[in-house]
């Protein structure tokens, strides 16, 4: 992946169809409806996100500023949750669970109308970052999975070996059953 454009997902603002969900959301408080669209409001305007190669991250608030960056080697994982009206808008948000030791997630990416693509784009650089921080791991393990530069072929080589192996391991078991049901 040398092309730039390829290490980066290209999602700053959220979809303007947020703000109309917000107003929605607002209007069915009924006589909260002045008061719970200010919040929104000032959500909207200063919600940024930034995908770049090394990971995602999010700016909101005005008084109050929160900024939270996640590296995608940080990255547990990824859901993505619709309601009923963000369904029928075709909006989504993605979260983005990290090792915490929190419940709730650590970034939540809202106002996405692309979110299948995003989540798989997420998944495919967390998995990527992994791969790049495990560069000692055996050979094996990588063609079992299908990584690292063996052809495609390796992972069916190395599936006979291990079904070999294990079934080797079987017939032993059974051997010392055999040999421990005859001793008593």
């Amino acid at each position: 992946m040398t092309d730039r454009s390829s290490d980066s997902f290209n999602f700053e603002r959220p979809d303007p169809d947020l703000m109309k969900y917000y107003v929605i959301c607002a209007l069915l408080t009924v006589v909260g409806a002045p008061i719970v669209i200010i919040p929104f409001l000032f959500r909207y305007r200063t919600l940024r996100y930034k995908i770049d190669a090394d990971g995602i991250s999010m700016k909101v608030g005005v008084f109050f500023r929160r900024e939270v960056y996640v590296t995608y080697r940080r990255i547990q994982d990824i859901h993505v949750t619709r309601n009923l009206l963000e369904r029928w808008m075709g909006l989504a948000k993605i979260s983005v669970q990290t090792a915490s030791g929190s419940n709730a997630a650590e970034l939540v990416i809202e106002g996405c109308k692309q979110p299948e693509a995003l989540r798989d784009f997420l998944y495919s650089r967390m998995r990527g970052a992994r791969n790049e921080s495990s560069r000692g791991e055996p050979v094996v393990a990588k063609a079992l999975t299908g990584t690292g530069s063996e052809p495609s072929h390796a992972a069916t080589a190395t599936d006979d070996v291990v079904l070999n192996t294990l079934t080797d391991i079987r017939d032993a078991m059974r051997e010392l059953v055999r040999k421990q049901g005859a001793s008593e």
